[in-house]
């Protein structure tokens, strides 16, 4: 039997050897999977709660993946409370926590490249040069280690469900794609593991970005888009302490501009709030 150690259901594993030698002495069952960089928050722990909704195990993993930031200093100062995430882990009863060295993800000068399109540059991708190919393929290795049943991942990062969802296209990967609702705080700011580094001050500031959001779906008009982000961008920068960086209304589908034929349309947007970098979105239709 593979090593492992228990605190209460919650079973910690660090190698993918153990993990997979676990797995197939479970039998074929069910498997949720949620994977994450940790400082765990309520968002994430919705996650694992619609997944266990659904699946006979749920998996998460926390894995702070080098090759996603463009920063090292962002890399470095990422928070890492593994001992907190465990309890919370553990109080909503995950049954699995996958916690791999990066010596266990990555072997040496490793290369990757897929090819997503447009997606890959549009939005987070102008401002974050490189960071999907990063995503893609921690995802996949992780997706080849756990062989999960449905993936889920939360619609605040909602150009990341998007651009994974277009990596399991392309790779016809067996697992079933799960968009999970923005968890929120109660004045409205979207649950996010870097909201640790805001002020006081600063929280208040950030509020605008759900605010702006909301004013804009209270006010969407198609016909209208232009100068809905015009508006918008106007009130984010009018905040004290917030520097935008994009306000826009896009295709669902496709994150390129909106129009009268769009099906689903979401409005997502980017700041800095202090030195702390926020992101938001809210679907419009």
């Amino acid at each position: 039997m593979p090593r492992f150690t228990t605190l209460f259901t919650l079973k910690i594993f660090t190698t993918r050897k153990q993990i997979q030698e676990y797995l197939l002495a479970t039998g074929s069952k069910t498997i949720g999977f949620v994977p994450t960089l940790g400082a765990l928050h309520n968002g994430h722990l919705s996650l694992i709660q619609q997944a266990k909704q659904g699946n006979d195990i749920v998996i998460c993993s926390i894995f702070v993946n080098p090759t996603q930031f463009n920063d090292p200093k962002d890399l470095e100062n990422y928070p890492r409370p593994i001992e907190a995430d465990i309890a919370k882990l553990t109080a909503v009863n995950c049954d699995i926590l996958f916690n791999p060295d990066v010596t266990e993800i990555y072997d040496g000068n490793e290369q990757w490249h897929l090819n997503i399109g447009q997606l890959e540059f549009l939005l987070e991708g102008e401002f974050r040069p490189g960071h999907y190919q990063g995503v893609t393929q921690v995802v996949y290795k992780l997706l080849d280690i756990v062989k999960p049943t449905a993936l889920y991942m939360g619609q605040k990062d909602y150009q990341q469900f998007m651009v994974v969802s277009k990596m399991v296209e392309i790779f016809k990967l067996p697992v079933k794609m799960v968009m999970c609702p923005i968890e929120r705080e109660p004045e409205g700011l979207a649950m996010s593991s870097r909201n640790v580094h805001l002020s006081a001050e600063e929280k208040q500031h950030a509020l605008i970005l759900s605010k702006t959001l909301s004013w804009v779906k209270a006010h969407f008009d198609v016909k209208n888009v232009y100068n809905l982000e015009l508006e918008a961008m106007n009130m984010l920068q009018a905040e004290p302490g917030v520097e935008p960086e994009y306000f826009e209304i896009a295709d669902g589908k496709t994150l390129l501009p909106a129009n009268e034929n769009s099906k689903t349309i979401v409005a997502l947007t980017a700041a800095r709030v202090g030195k702390t970098r926020l992101i938001d979105n809210m679907l419009m239709m």
